[in-house]
């Protein structure tokens, strides 16, 4: 590449990657310790919320320790949970679970049904309105390192860089953003958080991380359809007793819907589509009906941490931390992790404020790491820390009782399980294609199911076309020795997007990647069973730009 001229800089007292709930909890916590800091939120989606994908039923003890009179205020957090409901489903009927049965930490009375996108906009006028600076539409791309190798900001990525690599007539020079502590909230397989790991061995002595991927649609469905306030949770059918994963369906609003499916990223067989795994789910006679004369207003998918308590990185190093779904703070069998995002948001805050207030700059903020195990963050994952290794080992019948009995006994404060190890990281899961049954999807009917590409559209996804693409394959003829000899291109089928391809070209399979049609939700990053694709941040403002999500 060209040389290229220095990047500008600017100075904060903290720089907050990440304008998710976590990010914007802690901004706002800083401001609201020190209205003197200097505080500035790095998003790379177009806006704030852009890039936010959740189901979401919200828990509200996050909002209620971070804003306690946000009741009192307009919102766009409007719809309690009315009927809470759980199903085990099979080919052609259901079986609701009575709400006696379930261990008390699972109930959603007293949650909220939202867009999470929209509360998170509300949560940036709430940060705007204290000071805080947001910058939308950049991507923090690069970390930088003092010359101890403390971190001591992050630049923002360059714009008009041709597919070429070199600078073209647009072209626009990064900013570094300077900060004596950077917190990272970039949600689930963070880049910059994913280096991090790396350089300071943050996992070193805990499990690996686990993922799921998260696929949903927003509804517009009949009014006499319309059960405002329904939670509807459902496991089973159509996914087989070997793969973990389940359903969502919440009423809200004005005649909305959120229908969404989770399959669990340690899945075996390559043949598997979680896309079409969702499509098919609509088609139950469960929710069929919900559907029917509705409107599909939006799609989207995004990679979930599920690795819980186990799994944690050590969350600072010399200069920053690790915050929200960039930690792995998700409650797994609640599917929740907004609010645990905020608390540990507030906590990475404070601690950054008291290093602040005592003039300290670019160290550890020791007391976040040693207090979140002990705060409400880590007794709301302490309970569930053998759901997912019990349901990974024992498949979803067995292994879902089993989760349930031990939820059960930590209730009560002891558990017939210890602690439970997950095992082997995600990717290495994939059985060869040689030993796995392909699985033949029925055709979309565009009414009720629909193909990738239609979906991508209703997620609003766009790419600067002129520009490197930002799906790195390390090894191309490694990817096509295993990715696509051995494992038969699970790639075509594990992206929600119809990002990746094998196509026949003078008699040779070549790998094509559609990097306009990506919509970050990071699951090749994850799955490949190589490690040998890596999702690096496009140019600031790419990817989907969800609305209602």
């Amino acid at each position: 590449m060209t040389d290229l001229p220095a990047r500008e800089a600017m100075e904060f007292d903290v720089v907050v990657v990440g304008a998710g709930p976590a990010g914007l909890a802690a901004a706002i916590r800083l401001k609201q310790v020190n209205a003197d800091l200097s505080v500035v939120v790095v998003e790379k989606g177009s806006e704030v919320g852009a890039h936010i994908l959740s189901g979401a039923v919200i828990d509200p003890a996050g909002l209620d320790a971070l804003l306690p009179d946000w009741r009192s205020e307009d919102t766009p957090i409007k719809t309690p949970v009315a009927d809470d409901r759980f199903y085990f489903l099979g080919h052609a009927g259901s079986l609701r679970l009575p709400n006696i049965m379930m261990p008390p930490l699972m109930g959603n009375h007293g949650n909220y049904i939202v867009s999470l996108g929209d509360v998170c906009r509300w949560l940036g006028t709430k940060a705007e309105g204290l000071g805080v600076e947001i910058y939308p539409g950049f991507a923090a791309a690069e970390v930088l390192y003092d010359d101890n190798g403390a971190v001591v900001g992050v630049a923002t990525g360059d714009m008009g860089i041709g597919k070429n690599g070199e600078p073209n007539a647009n072209f626009t020079r990064g900013m570094e953003l300077r900060a004596k502590y950077t917190l990272f909230a970039e949600g689930a397989r963070g880049n910059l958080g994913k280096q991090l790991l790396a350089k300071f061995n943050l996992g070193e002595g805990r499990e690996p991380q686990k993922f799921g991927i998260g696929l949903k649609e927003l509804w517009q469905i009949a009014p006499e359809k319309h059960k405002k306030g329904l939670v509807q949770h459902s496991f089973g059918w159509p996914l087989d007793g070997s793969t973990g994963g389940g359903s969502f369906l919440y009423h809200f609003d004005d005649n909305l819907v959120s229908v969404g499916f989770v399959v669990h990223l340690n899945y075996k067989n390559p043949y598997l589509s979680p896309f079409e795994e969702f499509q098919r789910f609509k088609t139950h006679p469960l929710v069929r009906d919900t559907f029917e004369g509705g409107k599909r207003l939006s799609y989207g998918a995004r990679a979930l941490t599920e690795g819980g308590y186990q799994s944690v990185p050590k969350l600072v190093f010399p200069g920053g931390a690790l915050i929200g779904c960039d930690a792995g703070f998700m409650n797994v069998p609640r599917i929740k992790g907004s609010h645990n995002a905020i608390l540990s948001g507030m906590m990475a805050a404070e601690a950054a404020a008291s290093a602040l207030a005592a003039g300290r700059a670019q160290d550890t903020l020791d007391d976040y790491e040693s207090g979140w195990r002990n705060s409400k963050i880590g007794k709301d994952l302490w309970r569930v820390r053998n759901a997912k290794p019990l349901w990974s080992k024992f498949g979803t019948y067995i292994g879902i009782a089993l989760g349930g009995l031990d939820m059960w006994t930590n209730t009560f404060g002891f558990s017939l399980f210890g602690t439970q190890g997950h095992g082997k990281p995600d990717y290495a899961s994939l059985k060869p294609a040689a030993e796995s049954t392909p699985i033949e999807y029925p055709k979309p009917d565009g009414k009720i199911t629909f193909d990738r590409l239609s979906s991508v559209f209703l997620s609003n996804t766009n790419h600067e076309e002129d520009q490197p693409p930002h799906l790195k394959v390390k090894d191309m003829a490694l990817q096509k020795s295993s990715e696509h000899d051995v494992f038969a291109g699970p790639s075509t089928r594990y992206c929600p997007a119809g990002v990746y391809e094998w196509v026949e070209e003078a008699g040779n399979p070549k790998f094509v990647i559609n990097a306009q049609n990506c919509v970050h939700c990071k699951t090749c990053d994850i799955k490949d069973p190589n490690q040998n694709i890596t999702w690096v941040p496009p140019e600031g403002s790419g990817g989907p730009n969800y609305s209602g999500m």
